[in-house]
């Protein structure tokens, strides 16, 4: 199974930190997930952190998410009633699932991403590449015929469904990534979603 040797660092600091509701841990913004009140006094994911209006902000992790639901804690901390949609934390897991999608989208679209294992080993080879990713249900042997770039990152947690809306097909198993801003956002996006899935089955580790 491949492995990381970069990952996205778990000690970076820069960027402004927020407070999690459900751990009461502070963390850089990145690893949250923003949710204000609707109109409606309904909780809203706000995966871009862009609504306006007061928000309060949980781990990118199901267990923290399912805690500030059961606990009631939006309340307390958008301070006034909320009512919370049914299957909030599968909501926010598709949610996260569609940003990482339009994101590989747009650096497919701007020649920063190419899919299928011969392209994918072409940019190995070249040191093109800076993210590997590989579906999660795709073949184990099939997978460990390639590696993670040096200094590089890897995900292994999108489904081969998932990868295929990416690139305009019906299945992908091996995709590959440039250095530069999308595969940043996608790195941290995908980061975000690891956290929402209840396992890695069938996928790698992105380790720091």
């Amino acid at each position: 199974m491949p492995m990381s040797r970069g990952g996205a660092s778990k000690d970076r600091t820069d960027g402004p930190e927020r407070k999690c509701i459900a751990t009461g841990e502070v963390r850089p913004k990145y690893g949250l997930i923003r949710f204000v009140a609707g109109p409606d006094g309904a909780v809203v994911p706000d995966i871009p952190g862009k609504l306006p209006g007061r928000g309060v902000y949980v781990a990118a992790d199901r267990a923290a998410l399912d805690r500030a639901v059961d606990k009631k804690l939006f309340a307390r901390g958008l301070k006034r009633p909320v009512t919370i949609p049914d299957r909030l934390t599968d909501t926010v897991e598709a949610l996260l699932v569609r940003r990482v999608v339009e994101l590989i989208s747009l650096a497919r679209k701007s020649g920063e991403a190419v899919a299928g294992y011969e392209k994918v080993k072409a940019w190995l080879d070249r040191e093109e590449a800076w993210v590997l990713i590989q579906a999660a249900d795709g073949s184990g042997r099939g997978k460990s015929k390639l590696s993670t770039p040096h200094f590089g990152k890897y995900v292994g947690w999108l489904s081969a469904d998932e990868l295929g809306m990416a690139f305009g097909r019906q299945t992908v198993i091996h995709a590959a990534l440039a250095s530069g801003g999308l595969g940043k956002r996608v790195v941290e996006e995908a980061q975000r979603l690891r956290g929402l899935r209840e396992t890695d089955g069938g996928g790698g580790r992105l380790e720091g």
